[in-house]
């Protein structure tokens, strides 16, 4: 078994390491040096300078996996994939893509006799040891090329991976993952700052994170890793309280909207996040000169 992984970044990297262990040639391109480097060495992995030399190294109907950032970079790098590749090949794009490009995607190429992948990843840096979830989207026919890697990639050979449906199925199902996501990540905070805002009661929130962690109803992934946070940084000093936000929180919002089903859990942790990176901060002078407006109540002058 061959395959080909085109972006070596955290996930990219995980995933051609955990191949290569079990026993499948990993051919790798990535535009950093470093990146190439760091992988180059380890047994069944051979890294090359450009894409060129990447469709080259593999033989047959190839497999080539795209594990790069969602938006252009996935866009140029299947643009300039399609001179190399040949009818028969299989694209499988394993980034966060927005379903609806994914299934433009997976029409374009399939006119041009190319079989594509959307392949949602769950796992993160932890995937590479324990295996990464897999929801993938796609005919009958490219999942099945595509499934002994996945049986590989995934935590069992029987479990943790999925071929949801056509087309867009898969990015639309990690889309939805993500949201659901934001929304137990929100939870679990708001929690914990509950717990600190009453210090009174000296509650001790990292031994109550690992209780919680037996038993419990909310027991989770997430769970966890708040307990390992709360033993090594109670108090979370020395960390702004500044929440990213990537696409696919967004794209279920908007899908929410759309389709008319409430998700306010979802919507609402995506407001949070926004709120944290500023985004709220003029709203806030304008409630605090209106309420001195109206009530003559004093607003506080910025430093």
């Amino acid at each position: 078994m061959e395959l080909g992984i085109v972006g070596l970044g955290k996930m990219g990297a995980g995933m051609a390491r955990r191949l290569a262990r079990a026993g499948v040639r990993v051919v790798c391109y990535d535009q950093s040096d470093a990146a190439r480097e760091a992988i180059a060495r380890e047994k069944n992995i051979e890294c090359v300078e450009n894409l060129a030399a990447l469709c080259a190294k593999l033989v047959g109907e190839r497999v080539l996996l795209v594990m790069l950032p969602a938006g252009e970079a996935v866009e140029a790098t299947i643009r300039d994939l399609l001179p190399l590749v040949s009818s028969g090949d299989t694209i499988v794009d394993g980034g966060n893509s927005y379903y609806r490009d994914s299934k433009r995607r997976a029409l374009a190429l399939s006119q041009q006799g190319l079989r594509y992948i959307d392949a949602g990843v769950s796992g993160g840096v932890h995937g590479e040891a324990h295996g990464y979830c897999l929801m993938l989207g796609g005919t009958p026919k490219s999942i099945e090329i595509f499934e002994p890697f996945a049986r590989l990639l995934a935590p069992g050979a029987e479990r943790g991976w999925l071929h949801c449906g056509p087309s867009g199925a898969g990015h639309f199902a990690k889309m939805i993952h993500n949201g659901v996501e934001y929304g137990m990540m929100q939870a679990l905070a708001e929690g914990f700052a509950l717990i600190a805002a009453r210090p009174e009661l000296d509650i001790d929130a990292a031994r109550l994170a690992e209780t919680w962690r037996h038993g419990s109803v909310v027991r989770s992934w997430l769970l966890d890793l708040c307990t390992t946070i709360l033993q090594e940084n109670e108090t979370l000093e020395g960390v702004a309280p500044v929440v990213a936000d990537s696409g696919e929180g967004r794209w279920t919002a908007l899908e929410s909207i759309e389709l008319g089903v409430p998700a306010p859990v979802i919507t609402l942790a995506l407001m949070g996040r926004f709120s944290s990176q500023g985004r709220s901060d003029y709203a806030r002078r304008l409630l605090a000169l209106m309420r001195t407006g109206f009530g003559g109540h004093p607003f506080t002058k910025s430093g």
